[in-house]
């Protein structure tokens, strides 16, 4: 082989590195300007563009828990209904924004397309009601009311329902056993709102766009326990909505169950004698206004004596919570909340305040003893008790002679009280208050409990009123400057309300000898709530011990391993000696027997269930009287109220009774049937769990309340004590 000269090699060589070194020049060089126009020349844009491709998340919610009676019976649980969602991103990849789809959807379910459309669209300031105010990347509910026929229709014709699914899910459901709805115990759901996210944003229970929170009774107080944590699924997104990828995902949990000590059986029969006894009211006259009384709103609660649980609470008028499931409608929504229905969304158990009249006895009888009065003294029970100018009546002028305290509460004295309660203003300097007062009438109310919440586990509860002297000079402060103005009418114009007017500009920050009479018997300013009450007398009945009535009994977790029972709580003793109380719960018993609600219990069986009580019938100015019914027995605490409803025991008084014979198995003749009895005993077990973590539901039936057969002698004496005002 012939070898070639280095000369002839070389030029070759350096043409083709120079040509690399060229090529791979240009190509930085094209590089370069091409990071400097994106970087520098259109950096903002494209910071813009990626800023806007952001993660969205889509929510599983997860199974609300039920809310369970003390035997596993569902008052409020979830059912399966089919439910047709569409999704908002599939639907504004389409031509037309999805409008042909919305439109074919709405004929399948017999809705009109703008009925659709409304539903799909996003809320904001300007947008009304119906929208959507989740997330838009999470599926939006159009009905949770779609037939079988109908979801087969959208997925068997899936081509003509982009976007669309058609799929089982558990909606919220009040199932009101035996025909007892408990709705202002239980509550109701709505979404949750922004300020709510934020607020909640850094606890240990955030909230989700999507969730459902509880907005009143049980579903809000156990709110937390209820929710559970929803699935969130996390995808990339960018500013068009188009998902890039997935990033991650968290695994729901569904929320525990909440048992509470609620007897669906009882609450059924409290609820069914509440509404009895007010239309009954309204079929009788009051003798002051000549017409019918209105009964226009009551309460009754029946509590567990020795723990102060709730074993019904019902709120008249009331109404049904499954009309906020899936969003209420206007109608319904002006209709609970307006004043010609009365407002039932009020529980006026907790919320209701009125004068308590007799029943408020208890404290007073309670103060005289912490005064040094000896309750069996002998204390004048005369027609009427004079100060001045004014005459304050005992009712229809009766007079007993002189009589002990036990006896005065027997036959609801009012001129006992109101001697005692006058003595004892004197005492502490009258209308020139000494330095140090007693005030042993309203000290001795507020060691009861009144006056303020009693802790129920129900939200918005209210106090109630003790207008002591520190509330005077308070409620003077806020309204004297109008009661001043009105006062200038004087002397020219001299009608009660300018009196009125004028006294509360002048006086308004006293005490007054007749603000202390009227209190004595729970008249006057006085205000309570039905729970202040039912705890006060089951605190009788049970030795002095006030404690926090409650609803809830127990948390269950979803797989029923974890159990966390809610224990009784006391808040305080009653401000009364053993001796003296002993004999107050003997005077009460004497109420029940030969007082003044002996003719509501005649053929009781005292002996084996002793009964005590007080009726109360309570002035309210510009309204008819207010009826108050409190009993007890070693089990059990009731009061009942009804508003314009007349006296104590004639209207709420056999509504009470029959309660009671449900309870206990009482026929009419007194007899007591054990197979009929639905809780002789407060119910102090657990449901039963099983194997798979399912609490068990005992089975119940319905309870007949037996007629009571009366002779035409004893509707006749029924008739003449109701016209006596207890």
């Amino acid at each position: 082989m012939t070898n070639l000269p280095e000369t002839g090699r070389t030029p070759r060589v350096t043409i083709r590195l120079v040509a690399i070194q060229i090529l791979v020049f240009s190509l930085l060089l094209t590089l370069a300007g091409r990071l400097w126009y994106l970087q520098i020349r259109n950096g903002d844009e494209y910071a813009d563009e990626a800023a806007s491709n952001h993660v969205q998340q889509v929510v599983q919610p997860a199974t609300r828990g039920s809310i369970l009676d003390a035997r596993g019976v569902p008052l409020a649980d979830n059912e399966t209904r089919l439910v047709v969602s569409a999704s908002r991103t599939d639907l504004l990849k389409m031509e037309d924004d999805g409008k042909a789809v919305l439109a074919r959807l709405a004929d399948v379910l017999d809705m009109k397309p703008h009925e659709v459309a409304e539903k799909v669209r996003l809320c904001d300031s300007k947008t009304p009601q119906p929208c959507w105010n989740g997330s838009p990347y999470q599926p939006i509910p159009i009905t949770d009311e779609a037939t079988t026929q109908q979801a087969l229709q959208i997925r068997e014709r899936a081509e003509d329902f982009p976007g669309i699914t058609a799929e089982p899910t558990a909606v919220r459901r009040y199932p009101a056993p035996l025909k007892g709805n408990t709705a202002q115990v239980l509550g109701y759901l709505s979404p949750v709102t922004d300020e709510e996210i934020e607020k909640a944003k850094n606890t240990d229970s955030p909230f989700l766009r999507s969730d459902q929170v509880g907005r009143s009774g049980l579903e809000r107080t156990y709110d937390k326990y209820l929710r559970g944590k929803a699935g969130v699924t996390r995808y990339e997104v960018d500013k068009l909505g188009r998902v890039i990828g997935q990033t991650n995902a968290d695994k729901g949990t569904a929320g525990s169950s909440v048992v509470t000590s609620i007897d669906a059986r009882v609450q059924a029969i409290a609820e069914k004698e509440l509404d009895q006894a007010m239309r009954e009211a309204r079929k009788q006259i009051d003798r002051n206004t000549n017409r019918p009384y209105e009964a226009d709103a009551g309460a009754v609660v029946v509590m567990e004596a020795k723990t102060g649980r709730v074993v019904a609470m019902a709120s008249n008028p009331d109404y049904d919570p499954n009309a906020w499931v899936g969003g209420i409608d206007g109608k319904d929504y002006k209709r609970l909340t307006s004043k010609k229905s009365n407002y039932p969304l009020l529980n006026r158990a907790i919320q209701g305040q009125a004068a308590p009249g007799s029943i408020f006895k208890v404290v007073s009888t309670a103060a005289s003893l912490n005064a040094g009065y000896a309750f069996n003294g002998g204390y004048p029970c005369t027609s009427s008790y004079s100060i001045g100018g004014q005459t304050f009546q005992n009712f229809e002028s009766q007079s007993h002679g002189a009589i002990s305290l036990g006896r005065a509460l027997e036959v609801s004295c009012d001129t006992v009280f109101y001697r005692l309660g006058h003595d004892e203003w004197k005492k502490d300097g009258g209308l020139k208050p000494k330095k140090n007062t007693k005030d042993w009438f309203y000290k001795t109310a507020h060691d009861f409990g009144l006056g303020a919440e009693t802790g129920i586990d129900l939200p918005n509860e209210v106090t109630g009123r003790v207008p002591d002297r520190q509330w005077k000079k308070d409620f003077w402060k806020a309204n004297k400057d109008s009661w001043c103005k009105q006062a200038k009418a004087w002397p020219k114009k001299k009608d009660f309300d300018t009196i009125l007017a004028r006294e509360g500009c002048l006086e308004g920050f006293k005490l007054h000898a007749y603000d202390a009479i009227n209190y004595s018997i729970g008249q006057g300013d006085t205000l309570v709530t039905p729970i202040q009450m039912a705890t006060i007398y089951a605190a009788v009945a049970n030795g002095g011990t006030l404690y926090d009535p409650t609803v809830g009994k127990a948390i269950v977790s979803p797989d029923g391993r974890h159990i966390q029972k809610i224990e009784p709580k006391s808040h305080g003793k009653l401000p009364v000696t053993k001796t003296n109380l002993k004999k107050m719960d003997e005077a009460f018993a004497g109420v029940a027997t030969r007082g003044t609600a002996a003719w509501r219990f005649g053929g009781w069986p005292q002996k084996k269930i002793e009964m005590h009580a007080k009726t109360g019938t309570a002035e309210v100015y510009g309204k008819q009287t207010t009826s108050w019914f409190a009993t007890y027995t070693d089990d059990y605490a009731i009061v009942m109220t009804i508003s314009q409803g007349g006296t104590g025991s004639g209207a709420s008084g056999p509504a009470v009774r029959n309660i009671y014979n449900a309870l206990y198995g009482v026929d009419e003749k007194g007899t007591i049937d054990k197979k009929r009895a639905l809780l002789p005993k407060p119910q102090k077990d657990l449901p039963k769990i099983d194997k798979n973590g399912t609490i068990e539901a005992e089975e119940i039936k319905p309870y007949e309340t037996p007629k009571p057969s009366e002779s035409a002698a004893q509707v006749e004496l029924a008739a003449a004590l109701d016209r006596r005002r207890d």
